[in-house]
C-alpha cells in the first residue's frame, strides 16, 4: 500500500519514509536555506545564522529524520537537544515564525510529496515554529 493512501502520517515511520527518508530531507533542508538565502522576508532570520549554511543544513536533516519518525540520526551525531531551548538566546516574534515558516512551506511546495503530505507538513512545522517564538518571548 502507497503511504499516501493510507494518511498515517506520523504514525512509526510513515513520515520519515514519505518524505525521502535522509535524502528527501536533506533536500528539502537545501531548498529550505535556499529560500532563506533568498526571500526578503527571511533577512532577518539568515542574519541569525553566520556564515555558510552548510552545517545547519545537515543539522536540519538530522533533526527531521527523528522528528518524523526516522532514526535519531541528530542525537546520534550531536547528542540530545530540545528544539525550542536551543533558539532561546534568539529574538523570534511573529515576523520571524512567519518568515521561518515561509521558506519552509516554499521548500515543501517544490518536494515530489502527495498533497496531503505537504498539508500534514505544514501543520506540523506550525507547532515547534509557534513554541519557539514563545520560549524566546519567555527570555
Amino acid at each position: 500500500m502507497d503511504i499516501s493512501d493510507n494518511n498515517e502520517f506520523g504514525f512509526e515511520d510513515t513520515s520519515y519514509r514519505e518524505a525521502g527518508q535522509e535524502a528527501g530531507l536533506r533536500q528539502l533542508c537545501i531548498d529550505f536555506y535556499d529560500f532563506m538565502e533568498t526571500l526578503p522576508e527571511a533577512k532577518r532570520i539568515r542574519e541569525m545564522h553566520q556564515g555558510s549554511l552548510e552545517v545547519m543544513v545537515e543539522k536540519l536533516a538530522l533533526f527531521l529524520c527523528g522528528w518524523l519518525g526516522g532514526p535519531s540520526k541528530y542525537r546520534e551525531k550531536y547528542g540530545p537537544i530540545h528544539i525550542p531551548q536551543a533558539h532561546q538566546h534568539l529574538e523570534i516574534n511573529m515576523a520571524e515564525r512567519d518568515a521561518w515558516l515561509l521558506c519552509m512551506k516554499k521548500a515543501v511546495e517544490k518536494q515530489n510529496y502527495s498533497f496531503e503530505f505537504k498539508e500534514y507538513l505544514h501543520k506540523q512545522f506550525l507547532v515547534p515554529a509557534e513554541r519557539i517564538r514563545k520560549t524566546s518571548l519567555s527570555r
